[in-house]
């Protein structure tokens, strides 16, 4: 069986920022949650907190921010092209 793309859960200090959900993103959030418990086999207490891992894996794979995030770090203006 394939293993989930989220794994542990990192302890970092947060920023506080509120967003509101489609009912269907919050009902696979709720049943991504319930998956990744029975994988690894401890209970994921508050759902919500495999937000920031999954936008920080969506980020990690958009090549195009990537590459624009380098261009920005290199003093290029992503626009310019």
């Amino acid at each position: 069986m394939k293993k989930l793309r989220l794994s542990d859960l990192p302890a970092d200090k947060p920023e506080k920022v509120t967003i509101e959900l489609p009912s269907g993103v919050h009902r696979d959030l709720l049943a991504y949650a319930e998956v990744l418990s029975q994988e690894s086999g401890r209970p994921v207490s508050d759902p919500s907190k495999l937000i920031v891992p999954m936008i920080q894996r969506f980020m990690a794979t958009d090549r195009e921010f990537a590459r624009r995030r380098r261009l920005n770090a290199a003093g290029s203006s992503p626009t310019s092209e």
